[in-house]
């Protein structure tokens, strides 16, 4: 199936994506490949804030990293299709993934702080790899960014101590601050908070509930309620197909497909 949510707006659609397919070969016979993302086209208006749900192997992970070439880390990958990004084709051969990866910026479910940088230094280095060396332009956007990810205050004091001495809810919303460092268009989040307690996952959900005031936000979750909670529109995904996308409310409440609804009913899963 081959579904499309069209943007409110032609100037507000930050990410499209066209018949987009993705494949690896099959374990112990490269001739053949599994696909691991199937047909799939959809638009994404700026500012929306999208959930991604399904099953655990059902293409989550895979369609979040399609968005912004990190697949290309495995050369084994196959993409194809088009990736959009304000009009732009993400893929094509003029545009480095190494930009694509700054603009469409991403946060792994686990948390990975670089263990040897200090507080500081992990906000800011993505910014002094692409040149930026003004101490004052590092100190403004050091302290921008944590404030948007809502750790400026617990850890100001302390900027020169090792990332890794944060707890871990502190460290994943500092992974977030650095993401935001380099001043992303979108930004991708893969189960930011499943390794986490209840009290830093909730700081995080209200985290990107602020944060998607200012940004468009696609996050794969197992957390129905949280999907249910936070998202403007919700994306149901299964054995690599987009079965159903459209409000975080009808997908809840009156889905379209039969699958969407057993699924979210909790008849499988």
């Amino acid at each position: 199936m081959v579904t499309e949510h069209h943007a409110v707006s032609a100037e507000g659609s930050p990410l499209r994506m066209l018949d987009v397919k993705k494949s690896f070969p099959a374990p112990g016979n490269a001739a053949i490949r599994n696909l691991a993302l199937d047909t799939t086209s959809l638009s994404v208006a700026a500012g929306e804030f999208i959930s991604i749900i399904g099953p655990s192997g059902c293409g989550k992970s895979t369609f979040l990293r399609a968005l912004n070439r990190m697949h290309e880390l495995n050369p084994e990958a196959r993409m194809e299709g088009e990736i959009r990004l304000f009009g732009e084709d993400v893929y094509s051969r003029n545009v480095e993934a190494v930009v694509v990866r700054r603009r469409i910026g991403m946060v792994f479910q686990k948390s990975n702080p670089f263990p040897t940088m200090s507080i500081a230094e992990n906000v800011t280095v993505g910014l002094r790899l692409n040149g930026v060396r003004n101490r004052k332009r590092l100190a403004e956007r050091t302290e921008q960014s944590l404030r948007m990810a809502a750790l400026w205050d617990e850890v100001k004091d302390r900027l020169n101590d090792p990332a890794i001495s944060l707890s871990g809810g502190q460290q994943q919303r500092l992974c977030i601050a650095r993401a935001l460092a380099v001043e992303p268009e979108v930004l991708l989040m893969d189960e930011p908070a499943s390794a986490l307690d209840p009290l830093a996952t909730a700081k995080i959900e209200d985290l990107i509930v602020q944060l998607k005031k200012d940004y468009t936000i696609v996050i794969v979750t197992h957390n129905m309620q949280q999907a249910a909670r936070a998202s403007d529109f919700t994306a149901f995904f299964y054995l690599g197909e987009l079965v159903e996308f459209g409000p975080t409310a009808k997908i809840f409440t009156n889905p379209s497909q039969k699958r969407t609804e057993d699924y979210v009913t909790g008849r499988f899963g």
